[in-house]
């Protein structure tokens, strides 16, 4: 009984999972199978950079931001995973250890699956590895995105930009990590961030709503500055 309630809590956790939406229910218990979870609290290190992972990090509940550390010993944030969110995938393809940081930023429960176990269920049902190269596709993508508006806009237009896919649409943002976070995301200090958008609240382009809360008040302005005009 143990076990099938275990198995029960795995097989909740996966179909969450897009990478696994299209199995059905036999398929998808075993994934849970080969599933362990592991509960973090917030601020613990879920990985590290060097650690050889081999393992496919399923997020069930909570948030993981994912990070780099230079050279020079500065943070560079890449994204925030959040329930339903994968981690660790590049370890699947690739006997290098982990290049990046995985933290908590509350508290959150996951489900760990087994790389090599994995990898032969992917034999089996090559629906998965299709799925998991799509997310890689996607995230490539967004990288490339990200490094050539780093590299060619200016701090005004790269937090205008991100504002507005923050937005989709809506009248108010909450940003889901710190400002610190998000600066680095953006490629900026959080002195310089915190400038930006004091300065974008003066125009009247936005409104600050606490620590994290942004509401978008002219949003066609917002889209001059991303534009660079």
């Amino acid at each position: 009984m143990a076990d099938h309630c275990r198995h029960e809590a795995h097989a909740s956790c996966i179909e969450r999972v897009p990478i696994f939406n299209s199995l059905s229910e036999e398929e998808r218990r075993e994934i849970a199978a080969i599933t362990t979870a592991r509960t973090f609290k917030k601020g613990d290190l879920v990985y590290m950079a060097g650690d050889q992972a081999g393992k496919l990090y399923v997020l069930h509940s909570g948030r993981v931001k994912i990070s780099r550390i230079n050279a020079n010993g500065k943070e560079q944030v890449i994204r925030v995973v959040g329930p339903g969110g994968f981690m660790g995938e590049l370890s699947l393809f690739s006997s290098l250890p982990m290049t990046d940081n995985g933290e908590a930023l509350e508290d959150c429960t996951m489900c760990l699956i087994e790389g090599a176990k994995l990898k032969e269920l992917m034999k089996k049902y090559p629906s998965i590895a299709f799925k998991i190269m799509e997310e890689l596709s996607r995230r490539l993508e967004w990288a490339e995105h990200l490094i050539e508006t780093l590299n060619l806009n200016t701090v005004e237009q790269r937090l205008a930009r991100f504002l507005l896919n923050l937005a989709a649409g809506k009248r108010e943002v909450v940003l889901e990590m710190t400002k610190g976070d998000f600066a680095s995301q953006l490629g900026m200090s959080q002195e310089t961030l915190s400038r930006k958008l004091s300065a974008f609240q003066e125009k009247g382009l936005i409104a600050l709503k606490g620590q994290r809360g942004i509401e978008i008040l002219d949003r066609d302005g917002l889209e001059v500055i991303s534009a660079g005009e």
